[in-house]
């Protein structure tokens, strides 16, 4: 086994996995505080044009990896509206959800692989706005966003190996914006243990 087909089954893996923290902090908890639901109905939204992208180029892994995370995304979406969070805060998922079907209808397969890396700007995006301005974070799952830092390693050091700029470009992103969240989070936890509240 190459060293890339390794990382490509850990990103693979990740990338199947990282959303099913969140879920269970929801079901847990039962409320949505410091969760941006328009992050993950976009994040839904991102991973269905990722398995569409699998399929147009016969990438059965990635079309069941990301296509079975879209599933869980969808249902953070709508575990986090029950739970407290409202419509009126989806702003970007309708845009990209446009956007990616007038890229997929118009250029097919190129078009998806330019609009997909970029994509997790569209969705990580709300989610940091969210974390720097709500004070309550309390049911943002801190092992969600270190898996999601985790899958933008993981992909980066595949592209820069396999010397392929959009999933460097979608590596990069994911580092960096979920690495801010991640700080955010931390810096919440901080602040409610030395207050002795819970996180």
């Amino acid at each position: 086994m190459t060293s890339t087909s390794i990382l490509g089954a850990i990103g693979t893996v990740i990338g199947l996995i990282r959303a099913v923290p969140q879920l269970v902090r929801l079901l847990r908890t039962r409320h949505a505080h410091g969760v941006s639901v328009d992050t993950a109905a976009t994040s839904s939204i991102v991973s269905f044009g990722w398995a569409t992208y699998g399929v147009l180029t016969t990438q059965p892994y990635v079309s069941f990896a990301t296509g079975s995370s879209g599933v869980i995304f969808a249902m953070i979406t709508a575990l986090a509206l029950r739970f407290g969070r409202r419509v009126r805060e989806f702003r970007i998922a309708p845009l990209w959800l446009a956007v990616l079907l007038l890229v997929g209808i118009s250029a097919g397969e190129t078009g998806l692989g330019v609009a997909l890396p970029i994509s997790v700007l569209a969705a990580n995006i709300p989610q940091l706005w969210v974390a720097y301005k709500e004070g309550n974070l309390a049911d943002l799952s801190l092992g969600t966003w270190l898996l999601s830092m985790s899958d933008g390693l993981v992909w980066g050091v595949y592209a820069l190996i396999q010397q392929d700029l959009k999933i460097m470009v979608f590596g990069g992103f994911q580092l960096t914006t979920s690495g801010l969240i991640v700080a955010l989070k931390l810096a919440h936890m901080a602040k409610q243990s030395k207050h002795g509240v819970g996180v």
